[in-house]
């Protein structure tokens, strides 16, 4: 059974809607598949037949059809009809064109193709979000807040960035605990015996 390769790309067909997607043999083959989410349809290709589709397409050999099938999904160049047990898909993109018919599976091996689809999806799902976690803490490191806080500390050794409040509590405690300078004990020492000396009160 292939496992999911992508890329995944849904189409709509009337009031219905396919997922088609490709599918890695561990041969180093190619497929395409096809599902509504309950049948699939697959080109079910082998080398050999993989190879006489190209030369029967004018392909080289050594082209890569994912490369052609993400090129025409993207540029929206992609047709799907479905006629019970056979799919055709076209894709289209500049100079060249090719064409894919696809069978329905046995109920069976639809079954097995989807369980293998669903748990590929979520293996693609975990890895994306893991991919975003790893943007997000990079862009956090990376933000203009930061970025000063780090430069700062760089330019001016022992520099650190503190709150408005914390820079206060710093000031006045330094303020409190430095040494008082003559001038300064005189005009302490004056302005204490001008309150302590009695006052003369008129009558």
């Amino acid at each position: 059974m292939a496992e999911p390769a992508g890329p995944f790309y849904a189409l709509g067909l009337g009031d219905r809607q396919y997922l088609c997607y490709c599918g890695a043999q561990e041969s180093g083959g190619f497929n395409i598949y096809v599902t509504n989410a309950s049948e699939v349809w697959s080109t079910d290709f082998t080398l050999e037949k993989l190879e006489g589709h190209k030369a029967q397409s004018g392909m080289c050999p050594s082209e890569d059809y994912s490369t052609k099938f993400r090129e025409a999904f993207e540029h929206r160049a992609a047709a799907l009809t479905v006629h019970d047990s056979k799919a055709t898909l076209q894709l289209k993109e500049g100079t060249w064109s090719l064409t894919f018919d696809l069978f329905k599976l046995p109920c069976s091996e639809a079954r097995n193709q989807l369980q293998a689809l669903m748990f590929g999806l979520v293996g693609c799902v975990s890895s994306l979000e893991k991919r975003l976690e790893a943007a997000e803490d990079a862009a956090a490191s990376c933000s203009p807040e930061k970025n000063l806080l780090q430069s700062q500390r760089l330019l001016i050794p022992g520099f650190t960035l503190a709150r408005p409040q914390q820079h206060f509590d710093q000031r006045l405690s330094s303020f409190l605990s430095r040494p008082e300078s003559q001038e300064e004990q005189g005009r302490r020492l004056s302005h204490d015996s001008q309150e302590t000396s009695p006052r003369r009160v008129s009558h």
